[in-house]
């Protein structure tokens, strides 16, 4: 795919001792939402946080292989951290808006990388809550406590401050998994509106939801990536059995 946003090349990650990815070859088209299925423990969030390197926290770990990102590969030595996570956002399962208000939670990113003024940084809050879909609710209270938001707006004002900064990628682990069903269909709505911008690549465990929003499906097993291709095709007639009996819910 030469037109990829994302190649990953044989690429596998440990925890010790312990192999957590094996070989992961795929390709990531840019403008697209990639739905990463499987069952617990299968490697997603590993995969995931492998795209920005978040997983670097964790002491004792190791990769081979390459992820390669507009042609340059985010575990060469002199690549900066700080630069690959500007550029690709991350979205938890778990909202976690800082203990600030509406307006500075927005803002905080463009201040830790050196904006200072405050008519550039209150547009981009603006532009950043209207892309999330949430301007028009907290417009009026942006110096209220981010924690007085409901839990499917305290996921969206994430959303907000992750596309702050411009990324150009946006890493979601289960965004939607602690949100009833009307905030669940807010952030799918929110999703598809935010790839005409934006790569978006999503862990989620709900099936529905990734023949849903997804363009193409990854499906992981025991740390191995079992199939990818096009959603429609994955969902209706996947290419190898193990596939088929996951989606069919025989297992997992």
């Amino acid at each position: 795919m030469n037109d990829a946003k994302i190649r990953v090349n044989k690429f596998s990650f440990y925890y010790g001792q312990s192999k957590a990815l094996h070989d992961i070859s795929v390709d990531v088209k840019e403008n697209t939402v990639i739905g990463i299925i499987g069952p617990s423990g299968c490697g997603k969030s590993t995969f995931l946080r492998s795209l920005n390197r978040m997983n670097e926290i964790i002491t004792d770990t190791k990769t081979d292989g390459e992820i390669i990102i507009d042609g340059r590969n985010i575990y060469d030595k002199d690549v900066d951290i700080v630069d690959i996570r500007r550029k690709i956002g991350m979205v938890f399962q778990k909202s976690n808006p800082f203990p600030k208000s509406i307006f500075d939670n927005v803002a905080y990113g463009l201040r830790i990388n050196g904006a200072k003024d405050k008519n550039y940084i209150a547009q981009k809050v603006e532009t950043s809550l209207q892309n999330a879909a949430l301007w028009n609710e907290v417009k009026d209270r942006l110096n209220t406590n981010a924690f007085e938001l409901s839990g499917g707006q305290q996921q969206r004002l994430c959303i907000a401050r992750a596309l702050a900064v411009e990324p150009e990628v946006i890493l979601m682990d289960e965004p939607a998994s602690a949100l009833d069903p009307t905030a669940t269909l807010k952030i799918e709505e929110l999703i598809q509106k935010l790839k005409e911008k934006y790569t978006i690549i999503i862990v989620t465990h709900n099936m529905q939801q990734a023949a849903r929003i997804s363009d193409f499906t990854a499906f992981f097993m025991m740390g191995e990536l079992k199939e990818y291709g096009e959603t429609n095709k994955i969902f209706t007639s996947p290419a190898k059995k193990i596939t088929e009996d996951y989606i069919t819910g025989r297992f997992g």
